[in-house]
């Protein structure tokens, strides 16, 4: 990913880097593909998987977000309504590509909005230290089969630290069915890590 060089000070704060792009100062624009490009970049890594489809991905999201830049009211942050353009190219890209993804049936319970999940602790296990070349790799890997809206979501909330109600607002999302789908991702990543886990042990018994 090429780097963008600063020609406007740090000092200037996002507001008014908006402002003036909205009046045409294509180099306030600049700044702020700038300040966040590379956090969209890696959300694109994270989700489609290769570098290629994640450059054309911060592309495709800043080009977007320069034709529609009048349409930004500015009521959440310019990086969420980046990351709001991002996710939905990103859909559009996992479709075309008809990307291989897990199937998995809704388990009980999924549809309460009430409930309080809780992701394993999986560093209070040695094995599970995610330092672990091998864990990290699965890890990886069962993030990439999750269903695109299950994936995004799980990416969002777990790995880049998005509130629930943030994220719905992104996505147009009920704040329950942001919490569901959160709940049924972590379900199935903790199936396919407690597999790992299992065989391990298994292993250090024979």
């Amino acid at each position: 990913m090429q780097q963008i060089p600063a020609k406007i000070p740090q000092a200037i704060t996002e507001k008014d880097l908006i402002r003036r792009a909205k009046q045409n100062d294509y180099e306030a624009f600049e700044e702020l593909v700038r300040r966040n490009q590379a956090r969209i970049y890696n959300l694109g890594l994270k989700l489609l998987g290769n570098r290629e489809d994640a450059a054309d991905l911060l592309q495709d999201t800043f080009l977007r977000a320069y034709n529609a830049l009048q349409q930004f009211e500015e009521k959440s942050a310019f990086s969420t309504w980046l990351y709001r353009i991002a996710t939905n190219l990103a859909f559009m890209k996992m479709r075309k590509k008809k990307l291989p993804m897990a199937h998995f049936t809704n388990p009980k319970g999924d549809g309460d909005a009430s409930f309080t999940p809780e992701y394993p602790d999986w560093s209070k296990n040695p094995k599970a230290d995610l330092e672990n070349q091998e864990l990290k790799a699965l890890l990886e890997e069962s993030i990439a089969m999750l269903p695109g809206k299950y994936r995004t979501v799980f990416i969002l909330h777990d790995i880049e630290g998005f509130s629930t109600q943030e994220i719905g607002r992104m996505l147009n999302l009920s704040n329950s069915a942001v919490k569901s789908r959160v709940h049924r991702s972590r379900l199935f990543l903790r199936d396919k890590l407690s597999q790992y886990f299992h065989a391990g042990a298994k292993a250090g018994v024979n």
